[in-house]
């Protein structure tokens, strides 16, 4: 059964959200990925460039899950503030796993990138149920 929007188009259905989410998530985590290790190519801190990268595929996933995922039905400040809410949340948990990632792994290639990956998919999990039931709810 599809659910329907207040101005009666039809919201897309759980399985195509998934597959418009997981298409949206490539992208904002193909900035994400890229912010970071040009980040740290620089020296930057890895915390904070885990942080800025997050920043930066976070709203990246905001523009584009509000569009094409979940539709562009009312909400408004409420809306964005559950989702600001979320994401500041999820920035905690994601950096907080990062830095968890890259103590507790052995000295191995790729490490940084496999502590990331980590960290996005704890990130990732929790922001698709969020977004569907909380935020970005019909």
């Amino acid at each position: 059964m599809t659910a329907t929007r207040s101005e009666g188009t039809a919201a897309p259905g759980l399985v195509a959200q998934l597959v418009r989410f997981v298409a949206v998530g490539v992208v904002s985590a193909a900035v994400d990925f890229g912010i970071y290790h040009l980040f740290l190519s620089f020296g930057t801190a890895p915390w904070l460039a885990r942080a800025v990268s997050f920043i930066c595929g976070t709203t990246t996933a905001y523009f584009l899950n509000k569009r094409f995922t979940f539709g562009d039905s009312a909400g408004g400040r409420g809306r964005l503030a559950g989702f600001v809410l979320l994401y500041a949340t999820t920035f905690a948990i994601a950096v907080g796993v990062n830095s968890l990632a890259l103590a507790l792994l052995p000295e191995i290639a790729f490490k940084a990138s496999l502590a990331w990956v980590i960290s996005q998919g704890t990130a990732t999990a929790i922001n698709f149920v969020m977004l569907r039931t909380v935020v970005f709810r019909s």
